[in-house]
């Protein structure tokens, strides 16, 4: 089994959403111990903004490709996607924008789109700093629905999130939200491939 591994949060070791994705992979990898991980940072080696129009032979085509080839090649993708300003990072948009790719993840056909990525997983840690599972703020999730449609495009509809949320409403939130996490992760989680 292939896995590969993405944090985008800027926040380094206070990350939440940095602990819950180490957390995920650490649970599937004591699970199949033959599974080879790739980890992206992609806050430490950010990538630029999606230009389609670079000549032939610029670093950034080959780095497209590379980002694309680790994408196609896993089973098992875990994403740690923290919310900033209602929605994804920059820098995880920006790795999305090389793996949705028309011809690659996707197709047009004469009924509409078609997802060519389909038989993969996707478990997303979600973190956020309200609450926008329920309630008055529901209606803001730019964040899990975005995802959610995203990876459905490519033709992924086996996608698991573990949520964080109240991150940022006292330590006692805080702290209660990451231990109901873990313990989705060490419980809830579903981790046969």
């Amino acid at each position: 089994m292939k896995l590969l591994h993405i944090d985008s949060s800027v926040l380094g070791e206070n990350s939440a959403s940095r602990s819950l994705t180490a957390a995920i992979v650490a649970r599937l990898r004591a699970e199949h111990p033959g599974v080879e991980v790739t980890h992206r940072d992609l806050a430490a080696q950010s990538l630029p903004h999606f230009t389609p129009v670079l000549a032939e032979g610029h670093p950034c085509v080959a780095r497209n490709g590379e980002i694309l080839d680790e994408f196609l090649a896993a089973d098992v993708v875990v994403i740690g996607a923290p919310m900033y300003n209602f929605t994804i990072p920059t820098q995880l948009k920006a790795w999305i924008d090389r793996v949705l790719t028309a011809g690659k993840t996707f197709r047009y056909t004469e009924n509409g789109p078609e997802g060519l990525a389909g038989g993969k997983r996707v478990i997303i840690a979600s973190s956020r700093g309200g609450i926008y599972s329920q309630g008055p703020a529901a209606s803001v999730d730019f964040q899990e629905t975005y995802l959610k449609h995203v990876f459905g495009f490519i033709g992924i509809h086996d996608v698991e999130f573990v949520r964080a949320e109240g991150l940022n409403l006292g330590a006692e939130q805080r702290e209660a939200a990451m231990t109901q996490a873990h313990a989705r992760i060490e419980g809830e989680l579903r981790v046969a491939a």
